[in-house]
């Protein structure tokens, strides 16, 4: 699809991998409105990029939603893109966390529920336009579970199923295609507790998202994630050794 004279709404779009992607996508003359909970952060962001514009929404919280629902209906009525990039993560043990289900319950209602509700809430004005597309930002952990982010991993490959059935869904005929976003671990402030020595840059992220938008990869594996992915389809349980580095047996 094309990657220029889009209008873009990008949620989590106040740092990050986010931030990265508003700041490429600006350049190429799209329009791109990001989002986010913390206004301070939106406004130093929007401040450094043009053609960017910023709302303040909670994604998990309907009132939030209904008003940058209305927002992006009146300002922005040629709204094509939706890139749902907001994310939670907790560090925790599965096995020996007393509260796991609690942190399940907040991470899929960030990562997976809010996605549905606003994908599902903007398809009718993403349906109107000649082309138009989602983005869904999951991550390696959809293939293979990290341990120290159990359940995090769980709402990733929540997202990852969910993409896969709403692209098949609208393949035959809607203008909509849908995108899937898979990084390794990046270097960002979402990531900095999550211990590893091979975290890669969110403009290294950004960059594979613009070409693959260019030629209609719809499932972008980025760096170690395509490796991670044939392993996964060859043997799953080594998979999740090696992404955990655990040796084998």
């Amino acid at each position: 699809m094309k990657t220029s004279k889009n209008t873009i709404l990008i949620t989590g779009g106040g740092s990050g991998i986010g931030f990265e992607t508003a700041k490429l996508l600006s350049q190429k003359g799209n329009t791109v409105i990001i989002t986010g909970r913390n206004e301070e952060k939106l406004k130093a962001a929007a401040q450094q990029l043009n053609h960017v514009h910023y709302i303040v929404a909670d994604v998990t919280k309907e009132n939030d939603v209904d008003a940058l629902i209305a927002k992006i209906k009146k300002d922005f009525p040629s709204l094509n893109v939706l890139m749902n990039n907001a994310g939670l993560v907790f560090l925790h043990n599965v096995s020996k966390s007393s509260n796991a289900a609690s942190l399940a319950r907040e991470e899929m209602d960030t990562n997976y529920f809010a996605v549905v509700n606003l994908t599902t809430r903007l398809l009718p004005l993403l349906q109107n336009q000649p082309e138009a597309a989602v983005i869904n930002v999951s991550s390696i952990v959809a293939f293979a579970p990290g341990l120290s982010l159990p359940t995090y991993s769980a709402s990733k490959a929540a997202l990852h199923s969910y993409t896969q059935a709403l692209r098949l869904s609208l393949a035959a005929d809607s203008p909509v295609k849908v995108f899937e976003l898979m990084p390794p671990l990046v270097d960002t402030e979402f990531a900095k507790d999550i211990p590893s020595d091979n975290k890669i840059s969110p403009q290294e992220v950004a960059e594979d998202l613009v070409q693959s938008l260019e030629t209609n990869n719809y499932e972008v594996r980025v760096a170690t994630t395509e490796q991670l992915y044939s392993n996964f389809l060859s043997q799953s349980d080594k998979a999740v050794l090696a992404l955990n580095r655990i040796e084998q047996n």
